[in-house]
């Protein structure tokens, strides 16, 4: 079978089954222009598969990505008889190891959402106020959203009289219902009773999130002005890990926060794990695991319970 179609397939296949594989189908696409758009499933080598994944620099990130697209879709063209066999070669050695989230103590935390720190940071920027960077960080870290999510939710999406976020088109193109607390409903509150302005796109889209014009926020715009109010609050990476901790980092921390508290309060952490799971939008247990970098003070809880079911003791229930 022609490669090209070999692909469409495959990307057909995984988007039927709840996947966005935005990533992964670019990623092939190039591929296919790199050895050609005619060419036969079977008729690609083991050096076309190495030229696209060396380019002209070290093995990267982004290298390991093009080989895990590859390897999924020849996977998927053998299973189906589009192909006999795979040219990927056959191992390249370990990949580099990536530096682990940072995890946000609460000091730094308070620094990030400090409000003096955060109009420093944005100075006279023309576009994107205080109030809705610091309702945007908020919402990361209080609801563990996505930056995708947080600012794709339009106002109607959000309902204070129960206190629930609608998160539509997520990761896995399903939409999920997220509770939120007292504290990140006196913020959202706050947030909806300013002025609304100019705060609509053009389709006529309300969103929570938005800038001074109602242009939805460009991840570009607020990555600069996160770089800026880390260095304003003195924020700053740990030993061993990141040097510059990053704006998902907060969602990792909101779930190590949840499970240090859990651990705190005695709760039957195992089966709590699940309701996690739910609420982050993963598919499966395994999407959560990555979140959950030990700390610590989160390793110092998990030992504690530990001892206590070793020893019998009644509140070993992690």
């Amino acid at each position: 079978m022609k490669l090209g179609v070999a692909i469409e397939h495959y990307v057909e296949w995984r988007q039927a089954h709840g996947a966005k594989f935005t990533t992964a189908r670019n990623l092939l696409r190039q591929f296919l222009r790199h050895v050609g758009d005619e060419i036969e499933c079977d008729d690609i080598s083991t050096d076309q598969v190495l030229s696209f994944l060396i380019g002209q620099g070290p093995r990267t990130r982004h290298r390991d990505s093009k080989a895990y697209a590859l390897a999924g879709f020849w996977r998927f063209a053998i299973s189906r008889d589009y192909a006999g066999s795979s040219p990927l070669p056959a191992s390249e050695g370990p990949r580099p190891l990536l530096a682990p989230p940072h995890i946000y103590s609460r000091i730094q935390l308070q620094r990030l959402f400090d409000l003096r720190n955060i109009e420093i940071a944005l100075g006279r920027a023309k576009q994107l106020d205080p109030i809705t960077f610091r309702t945007l960080l908020l919402l990361l870290y209080g609801a563990g959203l996505r930056y995708s999510e947080a600012t794709g939710l339009a106002r109607e999406n959000v309902d204070m009289s129960t206190s629930v976020l609608t998160i539509r088109d997520t990761k896995f193109q399903k939409s999920r219902l997220v509770p939120f607390g007292l504290s990140l409903a006196k913020v959202l509150v706050d947030h909806l009773l300013q002025p609304a302005g100019k705060r609509y796109a053009k389709d006529g889209t309300a969103f929570l999130l938005s800038n001074r014009d109602g242009t939805r926020l460009a991840s570009s715009t607020v990555q600069a002005a996160f770089d800026r109010l880390r260095r304003t609050a003195d924020v700053r990476g740990s030993v061993g890990g990141r040097v510059a901790p990053r704006l998902h980092d907060l969602r990792h921390t909101f779930a190590v926060h949840r499970l240090t508290t859990w651990y705190r309060q005695g709760a039957d952490v195992q089966r709590l794990m699940p309701v996690l799971s739910t609420y982050l939008g993963h598919s499966d247990l395994e999407g959560t695991k990555i979140y959950l970098t030990m700390t610590p003070e989160l390793l110092s809880q998990a030992s504690r319970r530990f001892a206590l079911y070793a020893h019998g003791g009644d509140d070993a229930r992690a």
